[in-house]
């Protein structure tokens, strides 16, 4: 009984062992193919970055996004008075439902 557990126990380390060597070799030959796409794909977004036409259309799409936030921050503050005014009465409706309550509470603890 001793030797099968051994002999399992063997086996095992002897797949671990081999997985790792497998794990080393996959992981240098991946870094080497890896570096060379990379290198690869880095020549190409620098050759489409420097394209006038890919500039172009960088700088106007830039420009629209400006235009837009600018209208977007203008109707926010638009908006700002009504939605601080709404929050006030939202407040002063609570704030009346607490006392309406809180004088409810008085008015039965005096009675008991």
């Amino acid at each position: 009984m001793r030797m099968t557990y051994m002999r399992g126990r063997g086996t095992t380390m002897r797949g671990r062992v081999t997985f790792v060597a497998g794990l080393a070799i996959g992981l240098v030959a991946g870094a080497r193919a890896g570096r060379e796409r990379y290198d690869q794909l880095m020549r190409l977004t620098h050759k489409v970055a420097d394209n006038p036409t890919v500039r172009k259309a960088t700088s106007a799409a830039g420009q629209k996004a400006g235009e837009l936030a600018s209208a977007a921050g203008h109707q926010a503050a638009d908006k700002l008075p009504k939605i601080t005014e709404q929050a006030k009465q939202g407040a002063t409706k609570v704030r009346g439902q607490l006392n309406h309550s809180k004088d409810r509470e008085e008015a039965l603890s005096d009675f008991q």
